[in-house]
């Protein structure tokens, strides 16, 4: 046995430092994997996701507890671990505030594992994990009367003043309306203009819309749901 650990033994270990025995390596990265197949179905509990994301979460714990359980100790190896995680970039759609959170907390488990804490790392997963499936579940920080905000473009003739033309109609549906974008379109004869409006009856949002088709000329008019500035986060 003291042979077969010698095979995994660093190169440039020493008297002073302490190497990992292969049993415990297997089992820390048994209780990572674990605690990321809770978290992966932990997400996908009433969650829209894909299956590289979940993939992802489910070996992030693992591949982090074995990075740290490289370092080992050594201060000047996990500066340079630090720097080089700094310069990861990832290269797909910028994820949602949910998938940030969970990729963190993904990371923090395994950081524990690598540590040596295996129960600590588990009662941290379960616990985290627990908290994520009952607020999804009540639906918490979801935004009250969603279908009061909305956003609306309106397609106009090059010959209307977009500035004021709309105005009237706006105070009378709305509580609060903002221009948010002006673009030109069909080759500069027309403008696609945006509001971010907030109704103050939602029922009578196609009233709404039937004054303004009036008004520009029955032009394409395109109404959704509102998004705030900075997306999910």
């Amino acid at each position: 046995m003291q042979k077969f650990n010698e095979l995994f033994k660093g190169l440039f270990d020493s008297e002073f430092s302490s190497v990992i025995e292969v049993k415990d390596f297997l089992l820390c990265i048994f209780i990572s994997l674990i605690a990321g197949l809770i978290i992966a179905l932990s997400y996908m509990y009433k969650t829209k996701y894909t299956k590289s994301f979940v993939i992802t979460l489910a070996l992030l714990p693992a591949v982090v507890c074995v990075v740290i359980m490289m370092v080992n100790g050594n201060v000047g190896t996990g500066v340079a671990v630090a720097g080089a995680f700094s310069l990861v970039r990832f290269r797909s759609v910028p994820g949602t505030a949910k998938e940030i959170g969970m990729l963190f907390l993904a990371m923090g488990t395994g950081l524990i594992s690598g540590m040596g804490y295996l129960a600590f790392a588990i009662l941290f997963t379960v616990i985290l994990c627990a908290i994520f499936i009952i607020y999804n579940s009540l639906n918490f920080g979801a935004k009250k009367n969603a279908n009061m905000y909305k956003s609306i473009r309106i397609t106009i003739p090059e010959d209307l003043d977009y500035t004021e033309i709309f105005d009237d109609i706006f105070s009378e549906y709305t509580s609060a309306c903002e221009l948010v974008g002006v673009k030109t379109t069909n080759l500069g004869s027309m403008f696609r203009i945006t509001y971010d409006i907030t109704l103050k009856d939602p029922s009578k949002e196609k009233e709404m819309v039937d004054k303004i088709r009036q008004r520009n000329g029955n032009l394409e008019i395109n109404v959704t749901k509102q998004l705030s500035a900075n997306g999910e986060l």
